[in-house]
């Protein structure tokens, strides 16, 4: 079998020698990365490094030139220019075709990434969003900072239960109408009684 390779390898004209290096070689690395990711062993560190010393400010969340995007994208060139190149186009046409592939495969990859922490950071929670909020007091809050109570405050689009303190010289009773001020450590609202008894709608 090692001869028949050998063989087959020899009889491969020069472009198709680069093509097929550059394909075996690099997907060979992607599938060690690859294991390494889906193992927890993943060299993040590594990447990041790389990241730090190209970081431009393009406004993407992801880095276009990464280690990982490197990989990706030749690849897709290798098997994209093989493709090519057997399915009859000239060397210049192939090399077009490849670097058209990889950029794309790279471009495709950082969009994804990049809606993907978007919806993360959606989801999260930002306990600033509920400053100037209103919400009712679900467990008494001691007056002067004297405790720590429980608030249900609406804050991005869903009703939360958080925990909350206040400044007011007394205790703030279940069931009342509170406004958040600010927030204490980042995990505390600092409420008020809200001065107007209007009903509060969830």
């Amino acid at each position: 079998m090692l001869l028949s390779i050998t063989t087959w390898w020899e009889h491969l004209a020069s472009f198709e020698k680069i093509l097929w290096g550059i394909a075996i070689i690099f997907s060979t690395i992607y599938l060690v990365q690859s294991t390494l990711s889906l193992s927890g062993g993943d060299v993040d560190h590594a990447d990041g490094d790389a990241d730090a010393a190209i970081d431009h400010d393009d406004g993407m969340d992801y880095q276009f030139f990464t280690i990982k995007n490197m990989i990706a994208f030749f690849t897709m060139f290798g098997w994209a220019g093989l493709a090519a190149h057997y399915g009859g186009l000239g060397n210049m046409a192939t090399v077009l075709v490849a670097f058209v592939a990889g950029t794309a495969i790279v471009v495709m990859t950082v969009l994804v990434l990049n809606y993907m922490s978007r919806l993360r950071h959606s989801g999260t929670m930002q306990l600033t969003n509920a400053i100037n909020l209103t919400g009712t007091t679900y467990l008494f809050i001691p007056a002067k900072r004297g405790g720590t109570g429980k608030v249900h405050i609406k804050v991005q689009g869903s009703l939360r239960e958080l925990p909350a303190m206040t400044d007011d010289e007394e205790e703030i009773a279940t069931g009342k109408l509170i406004r958040v001020k600010k927030i204490i450590n980042d995990s505390i609202l600092l409420v008020t009684l809200a001065e107007n008894n209007f009903s509060y709608k969830i």
